[in-house]
């Protein structure tokens, strides 16, 4: 996989390299998602595809890359540690460069909500993008967590990027079974079991599953094309949840505004001042 940069106003697309034929480009878009439960899938209407998204949208927003083409040579991109930090790492790395142009960002202009019984996704009106995350699970290894953050001045790449994914043993053959993470070890999840943590290592954070929520929350929300400037809450909440609420926001023209972001206002989006110190280290 190969993220090239890309002109202003270009946004996030994805190439599949190793299609021959028909339509390779696929847009990082919500209205470019197919529904599914346990991850980001994208598709072009043409046959291709591209799943397993999220970690990678939430390293570019969270860095504040808003035009980019990756290029991928299969239909799934690489889960490498189970979190966003070796894509924001690598892409601290080769250098960001500031583009000559306001950003487009969204601004939520009154509350839009989604619910499936316990579980809701909210987004509502915020000066910049915040997160309000909570989940609860029966397992006693996870239970209740929550976690607030406000997204700015590199705010992801310190508290979220090195947040990986999570499961219980029980998810991991139904997730096979599905075709994804195909590639998936214990090194890059948190297998939980009961009240027992499988990954060696335990966790990189006492809260470390809600913090990947938000990670995922994020790349989920990049798939509006934009920044978003408002403040999300999820309960319970999943990819699914998230890109019905942004279906939701983007049917009522009341709803949202698209506005261009320069100056001190955009010296609070995501992104804006991260250095590479700021990236976690890891063994």
């Amino acid at each position: 996989m190969v993220v090239r940069p890309a002109s202003a106003d270009y946004g996030i697309w994805f190439r599949r390299t190793d299609l021959t034929s028909g339509d390779a480009l696929i847009p990082a878009r919500w209205d470019a998602v197919e529904p599914t439960a346990l991850c980001t899938f994208l598709t072009n209407g043409h046959g291709a595809t591209v799943q397993t998204v999220e970690h990678l949208m939430a390293a570019l927003a969270g860095l504040g890359i808003h035009n980019a083409l990756i290029e991928i040579d299969g239909p799934e991109v690489p889960i490498l540690d189970g979190s966003a930090m070796p894509f924001v790492d690598r892409l601290l790395a080769r250098g960001l460069i500031q583009q000559a142009v306001p950003v487009r960002a969204f601004r939520v202009l009154k509350v839009v909500e989604v619910r499936d019984g316990s579980a809701l996704a909210r987004l509502e009106p915020a000066d910049m993008l915040e997160i309000d995350f909570a989940i609860d699970f029966a397992e006693p290894a996870i239970g209740h967590q929550s976690r607030k953050l406000n997204m700015s001045n590199g705010s992801f790449v310190r508290e979220l990027s090195d947040s990986r994914t999570f499961c219980r043993a029980a998810d991991i053959d139904a997730m096979r079974a599905r075709g994804l993470g195909l590639g998936g070890t214990l090194d890059n999840a948190v297998v939980f079991d009961g009240d027992k943590i499988l990954t060696p290592g335990g966790l990189r954070h006492p809260d470390e599953p809600v913090r990947h929520k938000m990670l995922d929350a994020l790349g989920d929300l990049a798939l509006a094309g934009g920044p978003i400037l408002g403040r999300y809450t999820g309960v319970r909440a999943g990819h699914t949840m998230t890109n019905r609420l942004l279906r939701k926001l983007f049917a009522d023209p009341y709803a949202v505004e698209q506005v261009d972001v320069g100056g001190p206002a955009g010296r609070k989006l995501p992104g804006m001042g991260v250095r590479r110190t700021d990236v976690p280290a890891h063994a």
